[in-house]
């Protein structure tokens, strides 16, 4: 009866420890696809969609950044990152071993019994570099994250501005086209009276058929803009977003640029994750020369041998360290740094040519602007004598339209230019990380 007790309460032992360590095990649930998503109907069911309207530039930017599908599906992998940095940190687990032996025949009394306690130290050594490696790891993933993000804002900036730029090239073509329309109508009246040939008309209704097709080709232009920031945004292309006409934009001050460009590095937040990528991979060298370490399993052991005879200590299993020694891994970690080492140098030193470049662009086209506004001025002078001059018969229709045309080229021209010069301060910003606080690195010193 005592016995049978003992062997339930051994029984029930058992049974305790394996529910404790089923405890911290996790199951598997299934997480089927979505079929039905797709994108928002209206502007009030975005995140931040109930924002003032018509919306500004910097509203139009938060909608991007906050709604866009293809930025939702990579803040996913910070959950990855995370559990990259979980895993790493995690404990080697040691190994038990136990075994039994049967007495076959012999002097033995009893059957052998024996157990085993050992744990990994080699995991051990290498277990803070590849913490610190991982953590790094997923630094790098929240500042590219945030680099798409910043990318994004300036898409939907150049959107904005592109739509907001071209609704006023659309007033200024209407504004001609109703000139030109209210002309024709007048020279089809003296045509019909007979005070004007067929010559006077062709003129002004060749010059609003051309005015009609441009229309038409901005209008193209227009609702493909629409559609490309309805996307962006996560919304249906028929949704029509209403904006605000002013680009509230500050205007490039070159010498703040220059300022900046030293601390570019620390700055744009895809160089902050090249320098992040790199400190990853300074740990995983320094993993890998700590790797050097041969492996190590050190443990207990203990038992009892068929004559009943009961024995413990201390058990070591180490590898020769005379073909392998991890040197195959330390030249691929080290190479693999040296790679990155090149790419942050390359990256940076090509971004501080583009915005060199950029504000060498933005000056040639401020003196651009100046020069079509002083020959605007002028024309428009000539316009109005042009028009006295036609009313007292000094001048045909044809060099009347012609004047009143060369003055919407001008202007167009003066549009598309200061339409140039808003896409480049949004690229500039962009470039630059405009706004964009400097990060402070903990760089790990180590030669090796």
């Amino acid at each position: 009866m005592h016995g049978g007790a003992m062997t339930a309460r051994k029984c029930l032992t058992w049974a305790n420890v394996t529910i404790l360590l089923l405890q911290g095990c996790q199951s598997y649930a299934p997480l089927p696809l979505n079929r039905q998503a797709g994108l928002i109907e209206h502007l009030s069911d975005l995140e931040f969609g109930d924002a003032p309207q018509p919306l500004s530039l910097q509203t139009v930017g938060l909608l991007a950044a906050a709604n866009n599908p293809d930025l939702k599906a990579a803040r996913a992998e910070r959950g990855i990152a995370a559990a990259q940095v979980l895993q790493a940190g995690i404990l080697p687990n040691p190994s038990l071993g136990a075994g039994y032996a049967f007495l076959l025949g012999g002097p033995g009394t009893t059957g052998a019994i024996t157990a085993t306690l050992t744990e990994d130290i080699k995991s051990l050594v290498t277990l803070s570099a590849r913490r610190r490696s991982a953590n790094a790891a997923a630094q790098q993933v929240d500042a590219s994250l945030l680099w798409q993000e910043w990318q994004t804002i300036g898409k939907a900036r150049l959107l904005f501005v592109d739509l907001v730029e071209g609704q006023r090239e659309r007033r200024l073509l209407e504004h001609t086209r109703e000139v030109l329309a209210a002309r024709l109508a007048g020279e089809r009246r003296a045509l019909t009276q007979g005070n004007a040939t067929l010559t006077d008309v062709v003129p002004a209704m060749t010059a609003l058929a051309d005015l009609k097709k441009q229309l038409d080709t901005l209008e193209r232009e227009q609702e493909t803009r629409r559609r490309d920031l309805d996307l962006l945004l996560g919304l249906t292309p028929d949704v029509r977003l209403p904006l605000d006409s002013r680009v509230d934009l500050p205007s490039v001050n070159p010498p703040a640029v220059d300022a900046v460009l030293p601390t570019l590095g620390d700055r744009r937040p895809d160089l902050i994750a090249l320098q992040l990528g790199y400190l990853s991979q300074e740990e995983k060298v320094r993993a890998a020369i700590l790797a050097q370490f041969p492996a190590l399993v050190f443990g207990a052991t203990g038992g009892r041998d068929t004559t009943d005879v009961l024995s413990a200590g201390p058990q070591i299993t180490m590898d020769l360290p005379i073909f392998d020694r991890n040197q195959g891994q330390i030249a691929i970690e080290r190479t693999t740094r040296q790679k990155l080492h090149e790419e942050f140098t390359a990256r940076l030193a090509t971004t501080r040519g583009e915005v060199k470049s950029m504000l060498a662009n933005a000056a040639l086209i401020a003196r651009h602007i100046e020069s079509v506004k002083r020959q605007i001025h002028d024309l428009r002078t000539a316009a109005a004598q042009a028009a006295n001059a036609y009313l007292a018969r000094n001048i045909d229709e044809r060099s009347y339209v012609d004047v009143i045309v060369s003055v919407l080229a001008k202007e167009q021209e003066l549009v598309a230019l200061e339409q140039l010069r808003l896409e480049q301060q949004v690229a500039i910003a962009t470039l630059v990380g405009a706004g964009m606080p400097a990060a402070e690195l903990t760089r790990t010193e180590a030669q090796w």
